[in-house]
């Protein structure tokens, strides 16, 4: 895709990126951490997301790029490239929308809990977030700091496979809470989605599967079968206790992927 709302971006965003950006509210001031070549900050202003934006590097070849990217657009004026780690690129108040992809879920955990004892995500009001593993980790995180997943979106690109999630402050998410967002259901079938397992494969994306999804949690299986055929070798009475967990895991997910709706594959 080339547009947001109709407007031609002049940048050309990968799927996972184009995706991630369509999660920035209009107008936003937008805070990218991790920018790399600033590819997002730009698209987000040149196409009216963004009435500004800071594009935050840790490493000095992508803080360079990130520079370079932006001078080429020409938005110097609006876009400001910052040197540094995590949020501490930000003053408190500077952002409303934060945006952090391509790291595992518990380095963008790590990194907003820091920012939030720093106080860096005082008048923050959307999150946008795509981590590359570890999903369950940073759902936890939002849980237990006060923000609500309110869409979360799965596909793959290059053969591999992205989670994008949108998060907002308890009490300004539309009227939905953690506790009814992780509130215990039950699948046709009989199969209970408990809070860890709303957690684990994430609860918009279990209300809608596809494809994507389900090739994501068999290749799981498939991972899990493996380590347990590897511990099988072994007579220890700890492989023994392994092997008694991750056969757990297998039936939980293998149950709930059969009983999901598959009318959209």
């Amino acid at each position: 895709m080339d547009n947001v709302g109709g407007i031609m971006n002049k940048v050309k965003l990968s799927d996972r990126l184009q995706l991630l950006l369509e999660q920035v509210p209009e107008g936003s001031r937008l805070a990218d951490i991790g920018s790399d070549h600033a590819l997002l900050p730009v698209a987000a202003v040149e196409s009216g997301k963004a009435i500004s934006a800071i594009a935050g590097e840790v490493n000095p070849g992508p803080y360079e790029a990130a520079r370079k990217g932006v001078a080429e657009a020409g938005l110097g004026a609006k876009i400001a490239v910052r040197r540094g780690d995590g949020l501490e690129v930000l003053e408190p108040g500077e952002a409303d929308c934060i945006s952090i992809a391509g790291m595992g879920g518990s380095l963008i955990a790590a990194i907003l809990e820091r920012g939030r004892v720093l106080g860096k995500l005082e008048g923050v009001n959307t999150l946008a977030l795509q981590p590359n593993v570890g999903e369950d980790i940073l759902r936890r995180w939002l849980l237990n700091n006060g923000w609500v997943v309110t869409t979360e979106h799965i596909l793959e690109e290059d053969g591999k496979t992205y989670e994008v999630l949108t998060a907002l402050p308890e009490g300004q998410a539309f009227g939905l809470t953690n506790e009814q967002l992780y509130l215990e259901r039950v699948l046709p079938g009989g199969v209970v989605l408990s809070p860890e397992t709303l957690l684990q494969m994430g609860p918009w994306l279990l209300e809608k599967p596809n494809a994507v999804f389900f090739a994501k949690w068999q290749g799981e299986i498939t991972k899990l079968e493996g380590i347990l055929a590897s511990l099988s070798r072994s007579e220890l009475e700890s492989a023994e206790e392994k092997r008694t967990v991750i056969r757990a895991q297998i039936k939980k997910i293998s149950e709930v992927l059969e009983c999901l709706p598959k009318d959209r594959l």
